[in-house]
């Protein structure tokens, strides 16, 4: 190859931001492809950069033998010393071929090779680029539109800002300068695809810590963010020095750093709230700007009634329910809300419905315990009258069961109460206990 490829390879890098090695490696490989396609596949062609020349130089690799059985892999030892006085049996002598033999085809191949390998490797200069800053904040120019999607132009690549990642109310037009998330990077046949994000919650994330240093720095943590894009957030922030305070310094002075997020996002309302690790009290700042009497906390259900003022009833629950919304999401609780006056009206009701029920209870425990008692009469017995029944209660037996509980020796024992009507006694008892 006449052409001197140093100069070439150092000018193709610097445009490409390619690795020198990178393009050594592709011509070289397009070279070898290239002999194959000339001399056949079955010959051991190695192809290397001669950075003195200039020029990629090809080698035939045989392998120094007595008897040559394959001339495409063996060498005669006599063939070998013409090449290399040095050379002996079992070396491996590497033989110069002409490339200047390549033809047209050859070259062709060679070229298709090396732009491919180029486009391979500035494929993944980018991925490696872009991989690394999945979760960052890019900014580009709006290319075009397909299907919905957004095409953003961010220089060395294009993003795709998908329908289904883009705030409803916001709309582009071509050439305007969007910012968005880095969602994810994808390596595709294609190259690199660079997915984009406006209405991820670390969208949120991001501007703030570009907005408040103490976030970036760690003095101050984001708890929590419930988003619905393009119309309200609310961040639950909490702070590592008791000298700061999370809500203060994430709004700024006169609202200047929270206004800064608001402008980037188009007007979205911004809620920032304090955490905290009670429950009802996060829940109580969640729900801000209305006020809150009480907290009722039910464990086994993970769920909180929350009581208001009646005329804070509307602005707990919000436009569309979103307030109650985002704050039940924030907290991860179930959040039902309910005024004072429907709260002592069903704890009215309640205590009404637990007083009747108690009433309830008892006069069926008595009707049951006088069915129990009325059952289980030895004056219903068949033969017993009321002379054997007085017999019987002074020897302690007043109930059916206490009859069937004895045998009838210690029955034959009572005064006035003999061996027969032991016995029938028995028999009356067993027929009662049987209808039961």
């Amino acid at each position: 190859m006449g052409l001197n490829l140093k100069n070439v390879i150092e000018q193709v890098g610097k445009d490409k931001g390619l690795d020198k090695s990178i393009l050594i490696d592709a011509l070289e490989s397009a070279m070898v492809k290239a002999a194959e396609k000339k001399h056949g596949p079955n010959k051991l062609i190695e192809a290397h950069f001669n950075d003195e020349l200039g020029e990629i130089e090809l080698f035939q690799f045989k392998t120094v033998v007595e008897d040559v059985i394959n001339p495409d892999k063996e060498i005669s030892l006599a063939e070998a010393n013409e090449l290399d006085p040095e050379a002996v049996l079992g070396d491996s002598l590497g033989i110069k071929l002409d490339t200047s033999e390549f033809g047209r085809i050859a070259a062709q191949t060679a070229k298709q090779i090396i732009i491919q390998k180029v486009r391979d490797a500035e494929r993944n200069v980018v991925y490696n680029e872009y991989i690394n800053k999945r979760g960052e904040i890019i900014t580009g120019i709006v290319h075009t539109f397909e299907r919905g999607d957004i095409i953003v132009d961010m220089g060395r690549a294009e993003a795709i800002l998908p329908k289904e990642e883009q705030v409803r109310r916001e709309n582009y037009r071509q050439g305007d300068r969007v910012r968005a998330l880095i969602l994810d990077v994808r390596n595709i046949q294609k190259g690199p695809q660079i997915m984009l994000s406006r209405t991820h919650p670390n969208f949120i994330t991001k501007l703030f810590e570009m907005e408040v240093p103490e976030i970036y720095e760690g003095i101050i943590n984001i708890k929590g963010i419930a988003r619905e894009p393009g119309d309200r957030t609310k961040i639950a922030v909490s702070s590592n020095d008791q000298a700061i305070d999370p809500v203060g310094a994430c709004v700024g002075v006169k609202g200047s750093r929270v206004q800064a997020v608001v402008q980037e996002l188009k007007g979205e309302k911004i809620d920032i709230v304090p955490w905290s690790d009670e429950p009802a009290k996060f829940i109580c700042n969640a729900l801000l700007p209305a006020q809150i009497v009480r907290v009722i906390i039910d464990e086994t259900d993970h769920s909180m009634e929350v009581i208001v003022p009646d005329d804070q009833l509307s602005l707990a629950i919000g436009k569309r329910g979103q307030n109650v919304r985002l704050a039940a999401k924030l907290t991860g609780w179930k959040i039902d809300i309910r005024t004072e006056t429907d709260a002592k009206k069903a704890a009215l009701e309640q205590a009404e419905a637990e007083t009747s029920g108690i009433l309830t209870e008892t006069k069926e425990g008595q009707h049951k315990t006088s069915e129990a008692t009325q059952s289980d009469d030895i004056a219903l017995l068949h033969g017993v009258g009321p002379k054997t029944q007085e017999a019987l209660k002074n020897a302690g037996i007043n109930t059916v069961a206490d009859i069937l509980s004895a045998d009838i020796e210690s029955l034959s024992a009572i005064e006035g109460i003999g061996p027969k009507k032991a016995q029938k006694l028995l028999e009356a008892a067993k027929k009662t206990g049987d209808r039961e």
